[in-house]
């Protein structure tokens, strides 16, 4: 008699799961928010009169899930401060958006080497249960730093592709909320959108999913905030959980 699937019912009939990194598979979406905190907060204090960046609340609405540029650009947008757009090039601090993403990248890196990241456990199992399913799985990330994230976590053997900042620069891939990141995934995995899954945490990934037109969206919400998980659920995800091991069956090993 075979053994029961280990997956949660919703999981069953998809044959692909492509899951952001940041915040679902490692626990650095802290890291992130920590070091735009220190690039903002030096930028709304030259403006002067502006409340400091909240690493939650900011964080969550305006650049989780975002390219540095496109979050830099709207989180500065959200509080009216008038930047011009600047040049990769820029150096930390020069009074432009590129200048500000910049800075963050700065301060992430140094925070990244000092701090580390750790796994979630509960992702980890699910992507032990999927592989012993025949599920493929992939991992996104509008960051730079992806790949060198899931290989220290040990995590880079369980995916079968890694679609991170350096691979949407490589091919011009515009980033959240527009699916390109997820449907290039996909597409590395040899399955069409329809019949594949996304677990993401930001809103833009949660809106990039529905709208890449996949067959399950899932939203995460760590915030222990009743409303991310609403509007994670506004956004498209058709249901939201806390840990991905709300994704197996109870009593599931591993």
């Amino acid at each position: 008699m075979a053994e029961a699937s280990p997956l949660a019912t919703c999981l069953r009939p998809v044959r692909a799961v492509v899951l952001d990194t940041d915040g679902v598979l490692v626990d650095s979406a802290r890291l992130h928010a920590a070091a735009w905190r220190e690039a903002f907060d030096a930028c709304l204090a030259a403006v002067g009169g502006q409340r400091p960046f909240d690493p939650v609340d900011d964080y969550l609405r305006h650049v989780d899930g975002r390219s540095r540029l496109d979050g830099a650009a709207a989180f500065l947008a959200s509080r009216g401060v008038q930047l011009p757009p600047g040049s990769p090039k820029d150096a930390p601090g020069t009074g432009s958006v590129a200048a500000v993403a910049a800075r963050k990248e700065e301060v992430f890196t140094a925070l990244l080497r000092e701090r580390g990241a750790e796994v979630w456990p509960g992702s980890v199992r699910l992507l032990h249960a999927l592989r012993d399913e025949g599920v493929a799985c992939a991992a996104v990330s509008a960051s730079r730093h992806a790949a060198e994230l899931l290989q220290q976590a040990g995590l880079r053997g369980l995916l079968g592709a890694v679609v991170d900042g350096n691979e949407a620069a490589r091919l011009g891939l515009p980033g959240k909320p527009d699916p390109a990141l997820f449907v290039e995934a996909a597409r590395r995995l040899g399955v069409p959108p329809g019949d594949a899954a996304v677990v993401e945490d930001a809103l833009a990934g949660v809106a990039a999913g529905r709208r890449g037109g996949f067959g399950l969206v899932v939203g995460v919400d760590r915030s222990g905030t009743g409303g991310h998980a609403a509007e994670l659920h506004r956004r498209g995800a058709d249901l939201v959980v806390a840990d991905l091991a709300e994704l197996l069956v109870p009593g599931a090993a591993r």
